[in-house]
């Protein structure tokens, strides 16, 4: 993962992307201790940039102000000196310019869950903005229906994510990535099949 001196090489930041509650900041959190690099997750940037909650935020001043505020975010994030692992907001890749930046700025892995599974894991989750509906699970499978064509076209890689545990999807990821040549396997070995300990 070395870098040039004009622009960080590709490979320094690995950026996840995926629905609501598809294992982003659980996954990338283990990814990065993994991996020795930085955690970072765009919607907590934006909670401390905009000084309250997401949510709070959304309500207040409604999806177009926010997607601003994030597109901001994940461009300065993207320009950041040094390796990380960045777990997105599901909807950052409503915005082409948020799509372009990750693509060319990033390592781009989608977490890619069905409707299904994730309103298994979200049908108690109040904190969802986007899911305060009458019907949660029609308004999932709308949005994967929506969503899912722009995550795949800002992906490098796409992980399956429906049935594995956490430990299964952070050594899918760095599978992926030795596979890519973008992770030295000396420096982490990929224990697939292993239980965590």
């Amino acid at each position: 993962m070395a870098s040039q001196p004009t622009a960080p090489a590709p490979g320094n930041v690995i950026a996840l992307v995926g629905m609501p509650g598809g294992g982003k900041s659980t996954v990338g959190r283990q990814l990065a201790r993994q991996i020795g690099v930085p955690f970072v997750d765009s919607d907590h940037e934006i909670e401390q940039r905009v000084g309250g909650s997401v949510r709070q935020f959304f309500e207040r001043h409604g999806e177009e102000a926010f997607r601003d505020v994030e597109s901001e975010v994940i461009a300065e994030l993207l320009k950041r000196p040094g390796d990380c692992v960045l777990a997105t907001g599901g909807g950052a890749v409503l915005r082409e310019r948020n799509r372009e930046l990750l693509h060319a700025g990033a390592t781009v892995l989608y977490l890619r869950s069905t409707p299904e599974d994730l309103f298994r894991r979200l049908r108690h989750d109040s904190t969802r903005p986007l899911l305060q509906v009458a019907d949660p699970l029609a308004r999932l499978r709308e949005l994967h229906h929506q969503r899912d064509p722009l995550y795949r076209r800002c992906a490098h890689y796409v992980l399956e994510s429906a049935r594995p545990s956490v430990h299964a999807l952070v050594n899918m990821a760095l599978m992926q990535l030795e596979l890519a040549g973008l992770l030295d396997p000396t420096r982490v070995a990929a224990t697939v099949g292993a239980e965590p300990v």
